[in-house]
């Protein structure tokens, strides 16, 4: 009976209209989702010379419809970004572009909207910088003039917006005299400070600069050029053969010195003028005492009095692309000459403690003279009395020169000046008399300036 009254009433109700099913639960509209978005180029956005358009891009699930707002720096509204959207499987995908130029520059912030039974949205930040402007200064190239082969050091500063730029690359160039191109020798990497060196070798005469190329924030720049002349490396010389003789010698007599000079691949060097320096024994000083000029076979030839021991050697200051040189040394011994026989009653004189000061001197000023002459009193030296000669020979001359003579008083001292007018050798001289023999004093050079 009931089963017959739920029939009838199914049947009443389709004649009556369509039929209406109650909707389950379960089957009731859901709420939408919504992705991160997505930015390209990533933040930051940075501008160089032209506009730059983003892209912004999210996903919505159970959505009819999505937004896009971007708020400017400093705005308290954003405006609306055009969507197009996609099919992305069972999502949709929605994508918008923006232009943004350098004056856009700041912090920007987004705010995506998924419309559906309800609202899902996500919101974030982005940042558009304006490119940075570089500059390297300060850039040197040093030293200025080099031999050939030398290395210089380069080093400048990269400054980004006038900060040090520190952890970028910078590359050296160079274009050589009578070039129009730059070519890349190396790379430096700069410091937190910005600062970079390197060090390069010098083959050419010419420019030297820094370029850095740029990055993803930054501009390109190019430093200043600094100019390195190089040289064709000086050659060496040497001295051979140089020999100072006899050994020993009588004090007073010749004594001669003879050698070759030579230039770098070891040919006779002609036409130079070597100088014969002295280093009396028990002295660490070298003096010029005289100089000759080489012949074609690179020869020399010079000869002075011996005074007393001590070492010589010869010296050459060098010229445009040959260095100078010095020989090795070559012990004289200088020996009293034996006496006349016939005039062995005549007592031996010295003159010492000879000195000609002060050194330097000013051209036209008085050069002083002291020494001291002493008499061999049966094997005691005592001072003496006597008529002592000053002699002067000019640096460059073989010739000594009379200058004027004094006295030595009771006890031996000598005491004398004359004004100075030349560079040049000194010495006292005492000829001697009826009852002693005469003595030279050691030489004294005195350098006149102007």
């Amino acid at each position: 009976m009931l089963q017959r009254m739920r029939a009838a009433a199914l049947v009443l109700a389709m004649g009556a209209g369509t039929l209406v099913l109650a909707t389950p639960a379960s089957a009731a509209a859901k709420a939408p989702s919504i992705s991160p978005v997505a930015i390209s180029p990533a933040s930051p956005i940075v501008i160089f010379d032209k506009p730059v358009t983003a892209t912004f891009s999210f996903t919505t699930k159970d959505t009819g419809k999505a937004e896009l707002q971007l708020k400017p720096p400093g705005a308290s509204v954003g405006s609306q970004v055009a969507l197009t959207p996609k099919p992305f499987g069972q999502w949709t995908k929605w994508t918008g572009t923006k232009s943004f130029e350098a004056a856009n520059a700041g912090q920007w912030s987004f705010l995506a909207i998924a419309h559906g039974d309800g609202e899902k949205s996500v919101n974030g930040t982005f940042e558009v910088r304006k490119a940075l402007d570089t500059k390297i200064v300060d850039f040197d190239a040093n030293p200025d003039l080099v031999d050939r082969g030398d290395r210089i050091r380069v080093s400048a500063q990269l400054l980004a917006d006038g900060k040090g730029y520190g952890g970028k690359s910078v590359t050296i160039t160079f274009r050589a005299k009578g070039t129009d191109a730059y070519r890349h020798v190396t790379k430096a990497t700069t410091a937190a400070n910005g600062w970079f060196s390197a060090h390069v070798k010098a083959e050419d005469t010419g420019w030297w600069r820094a370029e850095f190329g740029g990055d993803a924030f930054a501009r390109s720049s190019v430093s200043d050029t600094d100019r390195v002349d190089v040289k064709r490396r000086d050659r060496d010389s040497r001295i051979v053969g140089f020999d100072a003789h006899p050994d020993p010698v009588d004090k007073g007599d010749k004594l001669t010195f003879t050698g070759a000079l030579q230039a770098e691949g070891w040919r006779s060097l002609p036409g130079q003028r070597v100088n014969i320096v002295f280093k009396a024994h028990g002295t660490d000083r070298w003096q010029w005492v005289t100089s000759d000029v080489t012949g074609r076979d690179g020869r020399f030839w010079a000869s002075t009095t011996a005074e007393t021991s001590g070492w010589w050697r010869a010296e050459y200051a060098g010229t445009k692309g040959i260095n100078g040189s010095a020989s090795g040394t070559d012990w004289v011994r200088v020996v009293q000459p034996t006496p006349p026989p016939v005039q062995v009653d005549k007592a031996d004189t010295r003159l010492i403690k000879f000195n000609a000061y002060p050194e330097p001197v000013k051209r036209g000023k008085y050069v002083k003279f002291r020494g001291k002459l002493q008499v061999d009193d049966e094997g005691s030296w005592e001072g003496y009395s006597g008529k002592v000669r000053l002699y002067f020979k000019p640096a460059g001359s073989r010739t000594w020169q009379y200058v004027k003579s004094t006295w030595s008083n009771d006890s031996g001292k000598v005491y004398t000046k004359v004004k100075g007018w030349k560079s040049g050798w000194w010495k006292l001289v005492f000829r001697g008399d009826d009852d002693t023999w005469g003595d030279t004093s050691r030489r004294d050079y005195v350098r006149v300036k102007r």
